[in-house]
């Protein structure tokens, strides 16, 4: 394998001609930067990053900063993220930082501190935390995944248009008893939860209805556990529930299942995501697409580090309403098509 002075002797170049043509920092001729890639190429040269990084001030590595890594949606964000920063030549380092563990007091304190990175990608850091005001005091472009942030680059689905969507789809069949199953309030827990809560009962209102909400934590066993509670009082039992996300939808389904009520005829579910077990449980949920939002935030980063001084941007992206057989009217009225809803 040769190094960068033997492909500087073959090319008819110099050292540093043939590094600005490889690193592309730095004018060189489009005939001579083939040439020398074309050397480069031949002699099996691979360029150090420790090297590159020496010469212009960056590592060519993103961090990426989220609380879950074995989660749907955190790995299908994560995905979106390596797959452009690989096509971009970038380097990813994963901070793993549940709540409330030693291991996250370390990433914030000592790891982020180190500035191994060009720049950060956080998902689902809530702002209440003032971890996201650690993150931007580092002096590197953060861009969030998730969450409502002035203070970075954001990139989420409008969590309050998806459940005010969902809501409408069972209002729109005749539903009038519909409860937000899922979060915990509208003034406590997790941003996206207080989102949908807040879109839910704000369609309700529109309705002419009255929101119910059970709250639960926001996981296939939470949302499960409290609608056994929830579909065994017949007094409180809904026609149809709207589930903060598709992991609760589907413990309800579970739920409902086990306790003899039968799903759709009985008790309608919408859930948000398109979680990858959606489909199998028949559940008709508003679609937002993580791999995609990873993506976009990558691109997004990669456009601040190539554009210091771009401004921020909020990308709010709508879901699209996907019809399974998890709704219906309620009993004694028509059934309805099952389909996509752009």
């Amino acid at each position: 394998m040769g190094g960068i002075a033997e492909v500087a002797r073959v090319a008819g170049v110099s050292k540093s001609t043939a590094s600005r043509a490889l690193t592309g920092n730095g004018y060189v001729s489009p005939a001579t930067r083939e040439r020398v890639a074309r050397v480069a190429e031949d002699l099996g040269y691979v360029a150090s990053s420790s090297a590159s990084s020496l010469a212009t001030g960056r590592t060519r590595n993103i961090g990426v900063v989220m609380p879950y890594l074995n989660r749907w949606f955190f790995a299908e964000v994560l995905e979106g993220v390596q797959e452009v920063l690989l096509a971009e030549g970038f380097d990813l380092t994963l901070y793993d930082a549940k709540p409330g563990t030693e291991g996250r007091r370390r990433v914030f304190d000592d790891f982020l501190a180190r500035k191994r990175f060009d720049g950060l990608i956080a998902v689902a850091l809530e702002p209440d935390d003032h971890e996201l005001e650690r993150l931007v005091g580092i002096g590197r472009p953060v861009v969030s995944v998730v969450g409502d942030s002035d203070q970075t680059s954001v990139v989420g689905l409008d969590d309050v248009h998806a459940a005010r969507r969902a809501t409408a789809h069972l209002v729109d069949l005749g539903h009038e008893r519909i409860t937000f199953l899922g979060g915990i309030s509208d003034h406590e827990g997790p941003h996206v939860d207080r989102e949908r809560l807040g879109g839910y009962a704000s369609r309700m209102h529109d309705a002419g209805l009255r929101p119910d909400h059970a709250p639960s934590e926001v996981s296939l066993p939470g949302g499960y556990d409290v609608a056994v509670d929830l579909l065994s009082d017949p007094d409180r039992r809904p026609t149809a529930i709207v589930a903060a996300c598709d992991e609760v939808a589907i413990g309800a389904i579970i739920a409902a299942r086990r306790l003899g009520i039968a799903v759709p005829s009985a008790l309608s579910v919408v859930g948000i995501d398109n979680h990858e077990y959606s489909e199998m449980f028949g559940l008709t949920t508003l679609e937002q697409s993580p791999r995609g939002q990873g993506a976009a935030a990558a691109r997004l980063l990669l456009d601040h580090l190539r554009s210091p001084g771009t401004e921020r941007t909020q990308m709010r992206l709508h879901a699209r309403l996907i019809v399974r057989g998890s709704t219906s009217p309620p009993p004694g009225t028509p059934s309805v098509a099952v389909g996509v809803i752009p």
